[in-house]
């Protein structure tokens, strides 16, 4: 067993962890992702199409064509979701494992010169453009199988052993190695936007914004165990992502997607979902996810799953959180409705 923390990202502690107890053993194994110590920063980027109509799965070579070109994301995957104002969204999510190599495809590839035409100001669809640039330091991952990469670990060199900090209130923070100097803390004024034009709007992020990705994958599931985590988990799962979507400003939680992973190929839904919500800063990520009741609901009807199971489950988990300086956030919404993104941080101004 050995730190979440690698020895390269190690240093003397100012802020206190979470885990006290050196000798503390958990319930069940987890791995995290490692990284070669000569990544600095990577770029993770949401590509999204809006529509009041189903979406045709082709349209996500509006995005991916470009990919095409030099200095392409390592890894991307496609997801679709529908939001509580009836809007159907095709996703592509995009990870470069060196943010300067995700600045020349900007570049190069001529999706800028795409995305930045104002005919896209007239186009049938609305779209939205998500990015972020966190360094090694600034993120987390926990797995529950080490053999089955999602997200950003695509672009790790290889998982870590099983490791300590995991399955106790607070143990993300610990697993952060930023958070060993630094408290984290953001700014609960909301967002500030720059409108371009009219249909076109660019917010500026805030300090430790907090982000959370947070996937399930039941493909090697049957039987009982799949029935189990259809009927009497992911209902559960779903209604906490659903009361975040709807309530969760009053939680700190800026906006909340429930997304459907498709196949690259055919667009067809898999056996995959994720949640991908923004928090003001990672306090309140841990504030909801010990005491809310949406939240308790979610983590009690997985132990009794797990319980039932006799711990013996094919169910995969996998998140990743950020908490990520001003300077590393990029949002650009064009003609999207009100409650998209993190446009839904105005809806109370």
């Amino acid at each position: 067993m050995e730190s979440a923390i690698p020895p390269h990202l190690e240093k003397k502690k100012t802020c206190p962890r979470n885990l006290v107890d050196n000798h503390y053993l958990p319930p069940f194994p987890a791995w995290t992702t490692r990284f070669e110590t000569n990544i600095e920063k990577l770029t993770v980027a949401y590509f999204a199409i809006q529509s009041t109509n189903q979406i045709y799965f082709s349209e996500h070579e509006l995005f991916t064509k470009y990919f095409k070109e030099e200095n392409p994301p390592q890894y991307w995957v496609p997801s679709h979701f529908i939001d509580k104002q009836k809007y159907h969204h095709l996703v592509i999510t995009a990870y470069w494992s060196d943010a300067k190599e995700f600045q020349q495809w900007w570049f190069a590839s001529g999706f800028n010169i795409w995305w930045e035409n104002e005919e896209r100001e007239l186009d049938l669809y609305g779209y939205f453009l998500e990015v972020y640039h966190p360094t090694t330091s600034e993120f987390e991952t926990i797995f529950s199988n080490p053999s089955t990469p999602e997200g950003i670990a695509h672009l790790a060199s290889t998982m870590s052993d099983e490791i300590q900090e995991h399955a106790y209130y607070g143990s993300m923070r610990d697993r952060i190695p930023k958070a060993q100097k630094s408290d984290l803390i953001g700014e609960n004024d909301y967002l500030n936007h720059t409108s371009i034009y009219e249909k076109r709007i660019k917010i500026i992020g805030k300090k430790n914004l907090c982000i959370i990705r947070s996937g399930q994958d039941w493909e090697e599931t049957a039987g009982k165990e799949r029935t189990l985590y259809l009927n009497e988990v992911e209902p559960i799962l779903r209604q906490g992502m659903s009361f975040l979507e709807n309530y969760g400003l009053a939680e700190g939680c800026l906006n909340c997607r429930y997304m459907s992973v498709l196949d690259k190929k055919t667009g067809e839904p898999l056996n995959k979902t994720f949640g991908l919500a923004y928090f003001i800063d990672l306090k309140h990520l841990e504030d909801w996810a010990k005491s809310h009741p949406t939240h308790v609901k979610i983590f009690g009807s997985f132990m009794k799953y797990v319980q039932e199971m006799q711990f013996k489950i094919n169910l995969k988990l996998f998140h990743e959180v950020m908490s990520l300086p001003q300077k590393s956030q990029y949002f650009e919404y064009i003609q999207c409705h009100a409650k998209t993104g993190l446009l839904n941080t105005f809806s109370l101004k």
